[in-house]
This record gives structure tokens, C-alpha cells and sequence, in this order.
């Protein structure tokens, strides 16, 4: 009985390690080979939207800045490292579309330590922590090199989509198939700026209304939004957690506005900048989510002013 057993036990394994196997060539040869518009479990894009390609090359040769910025698209698209530069401050800015705490906590793993910041400027938009998360993976694992943190993220998500991704991610890294990779700096209408932000040709928004609705908040994003926080100000790192502006229509039609204010005042200084600026849905607006060029230089100066001026100095 117990020589059947171990034999079934050897069986199984094999049986296992084969399948294994079979499924990662399988994979390897569905996104070598397979056009993308059929590859419905797999998302593998290289130099996608929003200049992720270019912003995770220029942050592995980067070290010692005064401020760190992270956040989603409001954060790469809404921190202009220009104006900051011309106010003595040197910044990198580390937002990738959709970025959610489970990704914001893996490029800290990565290149904090590198970057050492003085500052960390957060930017916390509500919709960012009620999202699963999973398009943002997907972009970080595609256009930066995976490790442990790869397979961690993975497992916490637990998606096809986020699974198949990192093993075909893995075997790109290993057989250095991205290194002839480059990333135009203007790709459309939108230009890459040294330091992380992507500027988009001035474009006006066409302002609509919105039906009443409410932010529905992920419990896991914000432990895991819990633990970045504590570990900046373990670190001695002063963080201030920022709302960047959205279009008024777009911002009042959420009706738990003030109950998502006071979770983040528990966090520490936390500004919200649809309360302390008026400004324009259909003049610096490219978009309802998105500040155009006019908005973001007015935006970041108060920003200066209000949060960095008044608070220190670096």
C-alpha cells in the first residue's frame, strides 16, 4: 500500500511539473507569436501610456532628490518637475497610470533607498484606493525589471491577467528581450520632461454633469496605505498626502467628499486642492480628471506656496 502510494505521490508530481511546463511554453509562445488583440489573459505592453517605459529607465540612474512624488496619472501628469526645479527643489517623480498603494508600495521597495528623499508629496485621489489594482500591475511588470515584488504583487491579486504577465514578464527579463527598447520622448500629444512628468498639448475640456455617486474605498488598499505611510515617517521622511484638483462637476458629484477628507487628516498634513483653489472645468481642464498645462502651473505654484513655503525648507 505505502509502495502504491509513494508511486501516485511520484506520478502526480510529474504529472504537475509537466503541466507546469507545458503552460509557461505555451504562454512564451502565445505573446511571442499570437497577435495582441487575441491575447485576452495576457497584457504585456512595453512603452505603454503615460510614459512608463522612460520614467522606470530614468529612475534606476537617479539618487539623492530633495522631493519624491507618487500617485497615479494625476501625479505624473499634475507635478511638473520644471517648476519645481526652478524653486531649488530637485524631484523625481514616480506616477504611473492607475497606481493603487499595492503598487505605490513596490516602487518604494524598489528605489527608495536609491532615491532618498527629503519629501514625499502623495497624491491621494479617492478613486485610487477603491480599485483592485490590476492595470497598474500589469504596466509596472511590462516596463520594469521583475523580482520577488513581482511574484508578491501577484500573489496578493490573484488575477490570470497579473499571473500570465509576470511569468512572461520574468522570461522577457531573463533573455534580455526589452534591452533594444526605446521610448520617443514626444509620443502624440503627450512629452516627456526629465524627472518623470508627461505634458500634454494644451487641450480645453468640455465641461458636463455627473450624476450623484459616492467613493466606494477598498479596505485592503488603505492597510496597505496604512503601512507606506508609517514607513515614510519611520524613515523621517515628511510626507505630505495631496488631492490634487479634479473638475468641479466631476468633484462635487461625489457626495462623501468630506468623509474621505477627515480619513486622510488622520494620516497627517493632508491638502485638498478642490477646496483651496477655484479653478476653470472648461479653461485648465484637458479632461474631467486632469489638469491641462494652465491648470498644472497654477496648481503646483499654491502647491509651493501653501504646502512646501510654509511648512520648511529644503
Amino acid at each position: 500500500m505505502e509502495k502504491q502510494l509513494n508511486q501516485f505521490v511520484k506520478t502526480l508530481a510529474g504529472f504537475l511539473l509537466c503541466s507546469v511546463v507545458t503552460y509557461v511554453l505555451f504562454l512564451i509562445f502565445w505573446g511571442e507569436f499570437v497577435p495582441k488583440e487575441y491575447q485576452k489573459n495576457l497584457n504585456y505592453n512595453v512603452g505603454s501610456s503615460g510614459h512608463i517605459y522612460s520614467r522606470l529607465k530614468e529612475v534606476k540612474y537617479t539618487k539623492g532628490v530633495d522631493i519624491l512624488f507618487l500617485g497615479s496619472s494625476h501625479t505624473y501628469r499634475g507635478f511638473d518637475t520644471r517648476i519645481f526645479q526652478e524653486k531649488g527643489y530637485t524631484t523625481f517623480n514616480l506616477g504611473s497610470s492607475s497606481q493603487t498603494p499595492l503598487q505605490t508600495r513596490l516602487l518604494l521597495n524598489r528605489y527608495l533607498d536609491q532615491l532618498d528623499p527629503k519629501i514625499v508629496i502623495y497624491e491621494v485621489y479617492p478613486l485610487t484606493l477603491t480599485m483592485d489594482g490590476v492595470e497598474s500591475s500589469l504596466d509596472l511588470m511590462a516596463n520594469d525589471k521583475n523580482d520577488f515584488g513581482s511574484i508578491h504583487l501577484a500573489l496578493q491579486q490573484k488575477h490570470i491577467k497579473v499571473y500570465n504577465t509576470m511569468l512572461y514578464s520574468f522570461y522577457r527579463d531573463f533573455f534580455h528581450r526589452n534591452d533594444g527598447c526605446r521610448e520617443y520622448v514626444t509620443k502624440l500629444d503627450d512629452h516627456y520632461v526629465k524627472g518623470g512628468y508627461v505634458e500634454k498639448d494644451l487641450k480645453f475640456y468640455k465641461n458636463v454633469q455627473y450624476t450623484k455617486q459616492e467613493w466606494e474605498l477598498n479596505s485592503k488598499q488603505f492597510e496597505i496605505f496604512n503601512q507606506i505611510v508609517k514607513e515614510l515617517k519611520k524613515r523621517k521622511i515628511k510626507v505630505f498626502l495631496v488631492q490634487a484638483p479634479i473638475s468641479s462637476s466631476l468633484y462635487n458629484s461625489y457626495t462623501n467628499n468630506k468623509n474621505y477628507d477627515r480619513k486622510m487628516k488622520h494620516y497627517g498634513d493632508y491638502y485638498n486642492f478642490n477646496k483651496l483653489m477655484m479653478l476653470n472645468d472648461s479653461l485648465h481642464f484637458y479632461d474631467a480628471n486632469h489638469l491641462n498645462q494652465l491648470g498644472v502651473e497654477l496648481f503646483n505654484k499654491k502647491l509651493i506656496e501653501t504646502v512646501l513655503q510654509k511648512n520648511l525648507s529644503v
